[in-house]
C-alpha cells in the first residue's frame, strides 16, 4: 500500500467509528433511564460495531476472507443481542436493525463510499431521533388518511415507471409518463397541503392555514379569506395579511414547477416576478404589524381541496392534454404569439396548468426570453383574478384590504416587465 491509500484507509476507518459513536449517542440517550444490563447496546457498543465495518471495509479489498468473518462475528453477536433481549416483555427489532445497518454504514465508508454510508447513518440517527413525533403523528391519523398515503404510493412509486416515455396523439403531444406525472404533482401538493393546514391550521391562526392552503390552490385560500371577510368572521388585517401570504406561497410555487418542469425559462421569469413576491411579503408584514394590536379571534381553517380526490388532478391533467395539443397546432399556425395568449388565458384560474403545458413543449421550442415572459403573463392575470374575486365575494368596501394588495403585486411584475424590455 502506498502512503496516500493507508491516509485513505485511517480517513475511513475513523469514518466508520464516529458513524458508529454518533448512533450510540442516539440509542445511549433514548434508553438512558433503563438500568445497566437492560439496554441492547449502548455508545460503546456501537461505536465498536461501526468500527467492526470499518475494518471489514479495509480488509475486503485485500484479504477478503478476514472481512467476511469478521463481519459474520459482528452478525451473530447482534442476533445473539436481540435473543437475550427479546426474552423480555416486550421486543422490539430496531436495536438490532439498527446495530446491522450500522456495521453496513461502516463498511461502506471504508469501502469508498463514505457519502453513501454516512447519509444512511446520519438518515437513520434522524428517523430514530424522530420516534416520538412519528408516533404521535401516527395515532392522530384516521383511516381515510392512512389509505391516502397508500394511494398516493401506488400512483407515484408503481403506476408512474411503469408508464411509456414517449409521445401519443396529435403531434405527438401526449406523454404518458410525463401526464402522469403531472397527477402525482398535483396529488403531492394537495397532500402536503392538506397535513400542513391539519397540523399548523387550527392552532396556529389563518396565516399559516393560508400559507398551507396556497400549496394546493392560493386561488381557493383568496375566496376563503374573502368569504371570512364579508361575514367579519377576524380582524380584516389578519384576513388581508393571509390573503398576501397565500400570494407569496404562489409565487414560491411557481418558481419551483417552473424550476422542475421549465428550467430554461426561470431566469427571465424570475426578474418578472420577484417584484410582485415582494411586494405581497410586503403587504404581509404590513398587515401583520397593523393587526398586531388588535384582539384576534378563533382560527379558523381555510377549506381546501380533499387530498384522497384524484378528481382534480385527473381534471387538470386533460386540461393539459388539450392545451398541449392546442399549443401545438397554435405554435405551428400562428408562432409564439398565439401560443403566449392560449398560456395566459388557461393560466388565469390555474396557473400550474400553463407552466405544465410549457413544460411539455419540445425542447427549443420558445427561446429562454420568451418562454420567461409568457409564464408571467398567466400568473400577473391569476393574481389580478385574484384580486377580483377578493372583491366579487367581500364587497368593495371589506374586500379592498386583501385585493389592492393583489393588485399592486401585479402592477409590480408589470413594471418590472417594461424595465426589463
Amino acid at each position: 500500500m502506498n502512503g496516500s491509500l493507508e491516509i485513505s484507509h485511517f480517513i475511513g476507518v475513523g469514518l466508520a467509528l464516529a458513524l458508529g459513536l454518533l448512533v450510540g449517542i442516539q440509542r445511549g440517550w433514548t434508553y438512558r433511564t433503563l438500568p445497566d444490563g437492560a439496554r441492547f447496546a449502548g455508545i460503546r457498543t456501537y461505536g465498536l460495531l461501526g468500527l467492526a465495518g470499518g475494518i471489514a471495509g479495509v480488509l475486503y479489498n485485500h484479504a477478503e476472507g478476514p472481512a467476511l468473518v469478521l463481519l459474520a462475528a459482528a452478525a451473530l453477536l447482534i442476533i445473539a443481542g436481540y435473543r437475550r433481549s427479546s426474552n423480555g416483555a416486550q421486543v422490539s427489532g430496531t436495536a438490532s436493525m439498527v446495530a446491522l445497518i450500522t456495521v453496513a454504514s461502516g463498511f461502506m465508508v471504508a469501502m469508498g463510499e463514505r457519502l453513501l454510508g454516512t447519509t444512511i447513518a446520519v438518515a437513520m440517527v434522524l428517523l430514530l431521533s424522530l420516534r416520538g413525533r412519528l408516533h404521535s403523528w401516527i395515532n392522530h391519523l384516521e383511516e381515510r388518511e392512512v389509505m391516502a398515503i397508500a394511494r398516493f404510493a401506488v400512483i407515484a412509486m408503481v403506476i408512474l415507471p411503469l408508464l411509456p416515455d414517449r409521445g401519443f396523439g396529435p403531434y405527438d403531444a401526449w406523454n404518458p409518463r410525463q401526464l402522469w406525472a403531472v397527477v402525482v404533482m398535483v396529488s403531492g401538493f394537495s397532500f402536503c397541503g392538506y397535513f400542513a393546514a391539519k397540523w399548523l391550521g387550527a392552532s396556529r391562526g389563518h396565516i399559516a392555514t393560508a400559507a398551507a392552503g396556497a400549496v394546493v390552490s392560493s386561488t381557493a385560500v383568496t375566496a376563503g379569506m374573502a368569504k371570512r371577510m364579508r361575514e367579519g368572521e377576524a380582524s380584516p388585517a389578519i384576513l388581508s395579511a393571509a390573503i398576501s401570504a397565500a400570494s407569496v406561497v404562489m409565487y414560491l410555487r411557481v418558481a419551483v414547477l417552473v424550476g422542475v418542469l421549465a428550467p430554461f425559462a426561470l431566469p427571465q421569469l424570475a426578474m418578472l416576478i420577484v417584484p410582485g413576491a415582494l411586494v405581497s411579503l410586503a403587504a404581509t408584514a404590513w398587515a401583520l404589524r397593523t393587526a398586531a394590536q388588535e384582539p384576534r379571534d378563533a382560527p379558523g381553517e381555510v377549506g381546501v381541496r380533499n387530498p384522497f380526490d384524484l378528481g382534480p388532478a385527473l381534471l387538470l391533467t386533460v386540461l393539459v392534454m388539450a392545451l398541449t395539443v392546442v399549443a401545438h397546432w397554435v405554435l405551428a399556425s400562428f408562432g409564439d404569439r398565439g401560443l403566449a395568449v392560449v398560456l395566459a388565458v388557461s393560466g388565469i384560474v390555474d396557473v400550474d396548468s400553463a407552466i405544465i403545458t410549457m413544460g411539455n413543449l419540445p425542447p427549443g421550442t420558445l427561446e429562454p426570453l420568451v418562454a420567461g415572459t409568457v409564464l408571467a403573463i398567466p400568473v400577473t392575470l391569476n393574481t389580478l383574478f385574484k384580486g377580483a374575486v377578493a372583491i366579487g365575494i367581500a364587497g368593495w368596501q371589506k374586500g379592498r384590504l386583501g385585493a389592492l394588495p393583489l393588485f399592486a403585486s401585479a402592477l409590480a411584475t408589470g413594471l418590472a416587465w417594461m424595465i426589463i424590455h
